[in-house]
């Protein structure tokens, strides 16, 4: 094999890795029982914010937003429209749904930007379920913000701000936040710009 197969190989197998590790994220953490998030989101609404630029798509501020949760589920994306602004949902959760030994017991998963979950028997109450978690569409206001958010694991104590957003593009298309924590189904997500984001490690563990 000469040098250039070699380099090739080398790009090959480098692809191959990113591609890996993008698609099929693994891993999980476990810090035991206990409820590591205590506190519900913070958010405080705006409004006649200036709308802003971002990756050529017209971004209106409509909360200020504020979070600490435990990662439920993660799931990335590449295609439709909505990648070019979050590649990355979290399912989240925080009081007793940041209790792994609550979570544990529920069937948790993500597609086509939602979060679904099931249970065999529940563990706490189901309304205590839907307003203590959430599915949230993380928008990276940098690189910086956006390799924080790629590097997460399910079950990662997270720290994040920012704001919940309306994206517009110019050929009509829009995407809005849900403004609640307590609706289900269809238009209950958060959409997040996050200016700010941390992977937390709890105090001592």
């Amino acid at each position: 094999m000469n040098l250039k197969q070699i380099t090739l190989s080398l790009f090959a197998l480098i692809a191959l890795v990113s591609f890996v590790k993008w698609f099929l994220p693994g891993g999980e953490v476990s810090y035991g029982p206990g409820v590591f998030a205590p506190n519900e989101p913070t958010q405080v609404n705006i409004s006649n914010a200036p709308m802003f630029m971002h990756n050529d798509y017209f971004i209106t501020p409509l909360a200020e937003f504020e979070a600490q949760a435990r990662v439920l589920s993660r799931k990335n994306y590449s295609w439709g429209r909505e990648s070019d602004l979050s590649p990355v949902d979290f399912a989240l959760g925080w009081g007793r749904m940041s209790d792994e030994a609550v979570y544990d017991q529920i069937n948790i998963r993500q597609n086509n930007r939602f979060y679904y979950w099931r249970v065999q028997q529940f563990p706490i109450p189901r309304r205590e379920i839907e307003t203590s978690s959430a599915n949230m569409h993380m928008i990276p206001a940098s690189r910086r913000v956006e390799r924080a958010i790629k590097s997460v694991q399910k079950g990662d104590l997270v720290s994040f701000s920012g704001k919940l957003i309306r994206a517009e593009s110019a050929d009509g298309w829009r995407w809005t936040s849900s403004l609640t924590r307590t609706d289900t189904g269809n238009g209950a997500c958060e959409l997040v710009f996050v200016e700010r984001f941390e992977i937390l490690k709890p105090e001592g563990i």
